[in-house]
């Protein structure tokens, strides 16, 4: 009797051993297991904590078209991290991605599970029982520059175009901003009840140079139990003045080598004893291009672009520039006849072109002009221009 129940504490201790305390993602069935063994070692609430840890990995953690790419991701995240290390991991995804959660919270996002759960459930928290999505954006901030960003807040509503009340979920939302189909930003956050507080979006995070007219698109994706709701709001404006700009590389800029501080740099020579000065680069371009391309983009009505090609301090900001009545977001149509150079050095450049042009009010008139053009970084910019009598 004693042999045997000595065996049987044996097995015991034997099974127990067997347990995992780490992830082991070899196979997804040894993934799923390590985390059942995982769990079951936790206090119960630690077990529902340890869960939404799972789940905000998951969901923010890593990338992947379908649920099992995520789940495949999250295992190669995970391998071979105990415990706290993965509730350290979970803390520092919610942080980044602006999320109201954290490991050491009381649980807050209802029942989850990251191995799925096909069949909504009586208490499943993420049923909603919704109609459709609002969606509103206000300023979030600004300064003497003008507003530096915006407020993007979605609500499930009903029928009656009423909030939808619900607490304890886990909604998947996602914001894509674009411009003209440009993809310009995609952030994700979670929905746990209708206070949702949104997302904030900074100006100072998108390109200005693939934003065209100053307007984005915004569409906003709530994922429920049963459905996924999706609202855009088209054509919001933003302030050109907080966008991120390109950075320009400064082509001028020559390393020089390391010499004695005492030694005029002018009078350094080189392998074959010749004074070298730095110089600025020159423009590998002819000016005309410039003003040909400048004048296709004017008669495409892309001033953005168009803008992009001047460093005239007369037009001023963007706005003035493509101001309908007074700037060049008047003309409808531009019709090349001839560009020529007519004068060119390093830093400065004289172009003379011919060509129609047509107003908004269909109206089409010649006109010669003579650029001005200077040398900006290694790029002709047009300085100044003249309507030619």
């Amino acid at each position: 009797m004693k042999k045997i129940f000595s065996f049987l504490i044996a097995f015991s201790l034997l099974l127990i051993s067997c347990k995992k305390d780490k992830v082991d993602a070899s196979s997804m069935m040894a993934f799923q297991s390590s985390i059942n063994d995982m769990t079951a070692s936790l206090p119960t609430i630690k077990q529902i904590k340890f869960n939404e840890a799972l789940y905000i990995l998951k969901t923010f953690g890593v990338e992947g078209k379908s649920d099992i790419d995520k789940i495949n991701a999250l295992g190669k995240l995970l391998e071979g991290k105990k415990v706290p290390e993965i509730f350290t991991l979970a803390d520092q995804v919610a942080q980044k991605n602006g999320i109201e959660w954290a490991s050491t919270a009381p649980p807050s996002l209802g029942e989850m599970n990251i191995f799925g759960n096909e069949l909504a459930k009586e208490n499943d928290p993420n049923d909603i029982k919704a109609s459709a999505l609002s969606l509103e954006t206000h300023v979030s901030s600004s300064n003497d520059s003008g507003d530096q960003g915006l407020q993007i807040v979605p609500r499930l509503v009903d029928q009656a175009d009423q909030p939808v009340s619900f607490t304890g979920a886990a909604l998947e939302t996602v914001l894509q901003v674009s411009s003209n189909g440009v993809k310009l930003l995609t952030a994700k956050n979670l929905m746990q009840d209708n206070n949702f507080k949104g997302f904030n979006l900074k100006f100072s995070s998108l390109p200005a140079d693939k934003i065209t007219d100053n307007a984005i698109d915004i569409t906003v994706s709530v994922k429920t139990t049963a459905k996924t709701f999706k609202m855009s709001k088209l054509g919001v404006l933003v302030n050109p003045k907080a966008l991120r700009q390109p950075v320009v590389k400064d082509s001028t800029q020559v390393t020089a080598p390391i010499t004695d501080p005492a030694v005029n740099p002018s009078e350094t020579t080189d392998a074959n004893n010749t004074n070298t000065q730095p110089t600025a680069s020159a423009p590998v371009k002819d000016p005309k291009s410039t003003v040909s391309k400048f004048l296709t983009n004017i008669g495409n009505q892309n001033l953005k672009s168009a803008f992009e090609e001047s460093a005239n301090p007369a037009w001023g900001s963007y706005e003035n520039f493509s101001n309908p009545t007074s700037g060049f977001g008047g003309m409808k149509g531009v019709s090349l006849k001839s560009v020529s150079t007519t004068n060119s050095s390093d830093n400065s450049a004289t172009v003379n072109a011919s060509y129609d042009v047509t107003d908004k009010d269909g109206k089409t008139f010649p006109i010669n002009a003579t650029f001005s053009l200077k040398n900006v970084n290694g790029n002709w910019k047009i300085s100044n221009y003249k309507i030619n009598k």
